[in-house]
């Protein structure tokens, strides 16, 4: 199949360099490209690896091994100075979101290992992305122990399997590339800050560009060997000078003063540790490099700042990625008593200003040139382009100026929870086999061992060594064994059960109606909410919201990963009107019914915000006892929230959560604040904790608390 050429991806300017950058220097650790639907993320990905140098390799190692330094611990080895060498194309290897990790890291045999003593591994996606790039569509839905180990290989440049006992280790140094859709959840900070470098793209709205966007589609579609020949001058040329950029990366200085502003920018955004600064010297150097210069100057370090630091100003979920440019020129001007820019005017060397890959946009006989490129623009002093074709500024709330998304410049705004105020633990009562996370407890392929089983199908999953042995033990005169290996057959394997947590989906029912907007109850509601939502992102759930308010319910925020969209759409709540909390109750099942289908493991957990009032529409009362009926038939646990305040209480709420089958927690109870006293829980029925488990309740009422556990 015929890749569609990587220099005639229009604009986008961030991403095609921090690609290349990394192509240059695969130490930089990887890129995440952030970006709604339909950018060419996976487009440019995928042409990036066509530029690569071929890569050289020991005939018939599984691991890629270079013969000029063969890897000592190559499981295939130890490979013999002179043996025979093969040459192909850099590898680009796609990790699907839904991999196991045994697919990822490789598997072992262990029932050759414990029969034999013959270490049998069968490579995984690390191995076979090693010396090559290493792409992770919606790497945001991926499993945060999957997105850890991935991270660690490219930190390392070694993946290690271990298994009970048995373990190998390979090298594994790749060019990581993960693209994501903020919309679909973010993530967590820790993560994010593992990457190298972050971009965010977006669809230009300049109609100039957008038609250039689908003539060369269209060209490449209709002809994509035609269309590739075209565009194969610019990629060849593009190819030439990573390779060159790459023999030159040792040989260029950074000096004193570039590492002086590198520390002052760092240390002016605050972010946390040092990764940040290696990370960004790492970038400079590896720009000076694609710059041909022997050198690090002003510009390269500016560039690495913008690239480096957006992402790891994020500490937690309510935080935008962005950067101020502003206070980053004010940084670079504090540390430059010694500027290290030896540049003469003009800017920087390298290629043509139209372009910061340094690549023509548009070769002799390219698709549609027929004028001037919608993306040619001229360079700003920062050595920029300024094309409307990346960039989009007015359209997408971000200026010149601030090019990187500050905070201030378009944002849209979020709530975010009191300071220290936590949410207690809710929990799903008994044990799922849901996705891993850490709300409930659950049979998970992580965790404490409870027990084992015959593996149901295909490969076991993590042995459980001592019942496998009991399993094989009876047999062994039978099959012949007087000394020497175990003698195994594939039924005596048993596979162990864990019991870790998994994540749930956390759908809020929150009643928006006129009774919840007196004596600021509605404040109170949603700083409740907010606490939750941060509870429900460091459990990793995912979260829903509903709000019934007037005639009837609205489905504000379908299931997501997204914390940040679940908190807008709460800042955004208005409220008013009757109470039609029979229409409340039934949305609930209805998203409930729709999200059993779409994902069967993940069980749900019901939080109804409500003082319990039923006001809209005929018998609302009875209607409302009919629709809890409805939605307690589910099976879904449910917890109700009593929002009633005041001197005068009817205790509806109670009533609710009696018909649901529902543990029932005033509103006051269910937050606490972190730097207030803590009570010591009394048992297992404190909000799913053990006993002896630290609690803080501030205000809590004086009344029984039962967990939904």
């Amino acid at each position: 199949m015929t890749t569609f050429p990587f220099s005639a991806v229009l604009g986008m300017d961030d991403m095609r360099l921090a690609l290349l950058l990394n192509a240059v220097s695969p130490a930089i650790g990887g890129v995440l490209v952030r970006g709604e639907k339909g950018t060419a993320k996976s487009t440019a990905v995928r042409a990036l690896a066509a530029l690569l140098p071929p890569v050289d390799h020991v005939t018939g190692c599984r691991f890629a091994c270079d013969p000029a330094a063969p890897d000592p611990g190559c499981p295939d080895g130890p490979h013999p100075t002179g043996v025979g060498t093969e040459r192909r194309p850099a590898r680009l290897v796609e990790l699907p979101v839904g991999a196991a990790e045994d697919r990822v890291v490789g598997s072992l045999d262990l029932e050759k290992a414990l029969a034999a003593g013959v270490r049998a591994f069968e490579p995984g996606l690390l191995a076979a992305a090693h010396r090559g790039v290493l792409y992770v569509d919606e790497v945001n839905l991926l499993h945060d122990h999957l997105v850890d180990l991935l991270l660690d290989a490219a930190a390392m440049g070694r993946s290690h399997v271990e298994r009970e006992g048995v373990s190998v280790s390979h090298a594994s140094r790749f060019l990581l590339v993960g693209t994501m859709n903020p919309e679909e959840g973010e993530l967590r900070p820790q993560l994010l800050d593992r990457f190298g470098l972050t971009v965010e793209v977006g669809a230009s709205r300049d109609p100039a560009v957008r038609v250039e966007v689908v003539r060369r589609r269209l060209a490449a579609d209709a002809d994509p060997a035609g269309f590739a020949t075209r565009w194969a001058d610019a990629d060849a040329e593009i190819a030439r000078r990573v390779a060159a950029a790459r023999d030159r990366l040792d040989r260029v200085l950074l000096p004193d003063a570039a590492l002086r502003q590198i520390a002052e920018v760092c240390a002016a955004f605050d972010v946390d540790g040092m990764r940040a600064d290696i990370v960004t010297a790492r970038t400079a150097i590896a720009h000076a490099a694609w710059h041909d210069r022997d050198r690090v100057t002003v510009d390269d370090v500016r560039v690495a700042a913008r690239l480096a630091l957006p992402h790891r100003r994020r500490r937690d979920p309510f935080d935008t990625p962005g950067l101020d440019e502003k206070r980053l020129d004010e940084a670079l001007d504090r540390a430059g008593g010694d500027d290290p820019d030896d540049d003469p005017p003009g800017g920087p060397s390298g290629g043509p200003p139209d372009d910061p890959d340094g690549g023509p946009q548009h070769p002799s006989g390219g698709p549609g040139v027929d004028g001037p490129d919608p993306a040619d623009g001229e360079r700003g002093s920062d050595g920029r382009n300024r094309a409307a074709a990346g960039r989009d500024a007015d359209d997408r709330g971000r200026s010149d100026a601030d090019p990187a998304g500050s905070p201030s410049a378009g944002v849209t705004p979020v709530a975010a929870p009191r300071a220290g105020l936590r949410a207690r633990l809710l929990t799903a009562p008994g044990v799922g086999d849901g996705v891993p996370g850490r709300r409930s407890r659950a049979r998970t392929g992580r965790g404490r061992t409870s027990g084992a089983r015959v593996p149901s199908g295909g490969r076991a999953g993590a042995l459980h060594l001592p019942a496998t042995v009991r399993a094989a033990a009876p047999h062994q005169v039978a099959r012949g064994r007087n000394a020497g290996p175990l003698r195994l057959r594939p039924a005596d394997v048993r596979e162990a059960i864990r019991e870790g947590r998994e994540g749930n989906l956390v759908l809020f029912l929150v009643d928006a109606s006129g009774s919840m907007s007196a004596r600021q109850r509605m404040a109170d509601v949603k700083g409740a909410a907010l606490a939750l939502l941060t509870d429900a992102y460091q459990r990793r759930d995912k979260v829903a919201v509903v709000a019934f308010r007037g005639a009837g319910a609205q489905t504000l925020l379908p299931a997501t990963s997204s914390v940040l969209a679940a908190s807008a759409r709460l800042a955004e709540l208005p409220t008013g009107g009757r109470t039609p909390l029979a229409e409340g109750l039934l949305a609930a099942v209805e998203l409930l019914r729709v999200e059993r289908l779409r994902d069967p493991r993940r069980r749900p957990l019901v939080l109804v915000l409500t003082d319990g009032r039923a006001t809209a529409g005929d018998r609302p009362l009875e209607r409302a006892a009919h629709a809890a009926t409805v939605l307690a038939a589910t099976g879904a646990p449910c917890v109700v929230v009593d929002c009633e305040s005041g001197p005068v209480r009817l205790h509806l709420a109670a009533r609710l959560a009696a018909t649901l089958n529902a543990p029932l927690h005033p509103l006051t109870a269910l937050t606490h604040l972190s730097r207030s006293g803590t009570l010591r829980s009394g048992g297992p029925d404190e909000a799913g904790h053990g006993r002896g488990t630290n609690r803080t309740i501030a205000n809590a009422e004086a009344q029984p608390r039962r967990s939904a556990a």
